[in-house]
């Protein structure tokens, strides 16, 4: 299945561009939605990790990377999908969780991380090691990100050759989006220049050449620049073709890369669709995903509240609004404004910050008697348009499936943009 990854560029070349989403999420619900999508399609789902939230030591979710892999297996067997259609990636893989320690200790720990996702069995690798550690400027040359990526990929290799495992794809590139979303009102986003991106193609390049890795670098599909996307708290801004047509033609200058997208969360599927054509088929959404899920969760507290006596008025609402202002830890550096604004950011920000929540125990009792409440009650179909228009209602629908059918959504824009460019 890793060959949908390595036949982009060709694809490209040849005229018939396609893409694949990939699923940066480690909600159950999201991955419930992809991974019973493709039990339908049968063909690969690619899903990824990040660095904060998944490692060595655990991570935000408190997974290693072999605990994601088999938390992802088990939804997987569950909804019948092959262990083969499963693409792991690991995404933003570097110094990043340890920045504020030295060069030498965030790059060590960044080594033991990378290796904990090779052995475990992700096969698409990104390697970000453009940020400054202690000591260090907040964004660093080409030229020392190179050669830690190329330092960190020497790690990937090793790895996969010791445990038997097919070699690794690699995704490369320092002008990273910041994930989650930028935290602050947008205008616009600037793509990427593309001589800057061909300096740090060739900067790369280069570096992995004095490395010994000249054969490795092959194995690198893709670079990630900016494209001219991005959204904020409360606004997106949208893919531009005109605006990037400078950029995607550099790509008719290295035969075997395509780019990779970062935060396309929130675009049209006109947009995502020529975003593939452009040479952007690596399409990366996470907090779009966990969106839908956080919409329609409160349509349905709505909805209890009008159909189960003693529910209450906006019971979850209310108590993740008590959690969130009790740990305000996960976005209060990203949102800003006076309370109403505050408090409106909490729950409805396309930033999302809330997903970090849904995994606590006071959050997770929340859903818990939501849903238990909603067990067996049937919800009239003009109720569930009120509350949730875009889910279409089906006889006997129960709300978790409700839920899987509001991420199914979002994920059929993607599937649907992603076959679209192969249409032309």
């Amino acid at each position: 299945m890793k060959t949908v990854l390595t036949g982009l560029a060709a694809a490209r070349r040849a005229g018939q561009p396609y893409g694949i989403p990939s699923i940066c999420s480690a909600h159950p619900v999201v991955l419930r939605a992809a991974l019973r999508r493709a039990a339908k399609s049968g063909g690969p789902v690619l899903i990824e990790a990040t660095c904060n939230q998944v490692n060595q030591f655990g991570g935000y979710t408190g997974m290693t990377p072999a605990d994601f892999v088999a938390f992802v297996g088990q939804i997987a067997s569950e909804e019948g999908v092959h262990g083969d259609q499963i693409i792991f990636g690991g995404d933003h893989l570097g110094p990043n969780p340890w920045r504020k320690e030295t060069a030498e200790v965030a790059l060590a720990n960044a080594a033991d991380m990378i290796e904990a996702y090779v052995a475990a069995g992700f096969g698409k690798i990104h390697l970000d090691a453009s940020m400054g550690c202690a000591g260090e400027p907040l964004a660093l040359d080409d030229s020392t990100v190179a050669e830690r990526a190329a330092a960190l990929c020497a790690v990937a290799e090793r790895t996969a050759a010791r445990a038997g495992l097919p070699a690794p794809v690699y995704i490369l590139g320092t002008e990273v989006p910041v994930p989650g979303g930028a935290d602050h009102a947008l205008a616009t986003v600037e793509p990427t220049a593309p001589d800057a991106a061909r300096e740090t193609i060739a900067v790369h390049r280069a570096a992995f050449a004095k490395a010994g890795l000249a054969e490795v670098f092959a194995r690198v599909i893709a670079f990630v620049v900016q494209p001219g996307v991005e959204f904020g708290s409360d606004n997106v801004i949208a893919y531009d073709p005109p605006r990037a047509a400078a950029l995607s033609s550099l790509l008719d200058d290295e035969p075997t890369l395509v780019f990779e997208a970062h935060s396309t969360d929130y675009q049209t599927g006109d947009a995502l669709a020529a975003l593939v054509r452009d040479g952007y088929p690596i399409l990366k959404v996470g907090p779009g995903l966990t969106f839908a899920y956080r919409e329609a969760l409160y349509a349905l507290d709505l909805v209890a509240s009008e159909l189960v006596p003693g529910y209450g008025e906006r019971s979850l609402a209310k108590a993740m609004e008590a959690l969130l202002t009790e740990a305000p830890g996960n976005w209060i550096g990203y949102y800003h404004g006076d309370a109403t604004a505050l408090r409106v950011q909490r729950h409805f920000s396309y930033s999302d910050r809330i997903r970090y929540y849904w995994t606590r125990p006071e959050a997770e009792a929340a859903v818990a008697r939501l849903m238990g409440v909603l067990d067996g009650v049937r919800i009239p179909e003009p109720v569930l348009h009120q509350y949730l228009p875009q889910v279409a209602p089906q006889e006997g629908q129960r709300a978790e499936d409700i839920l899987v059918a509001a991420v199914d959504r979002v994920l059929a824009l993607y599937e649907r943009a992603t076959a679209a460019g192969v249409r032309g």
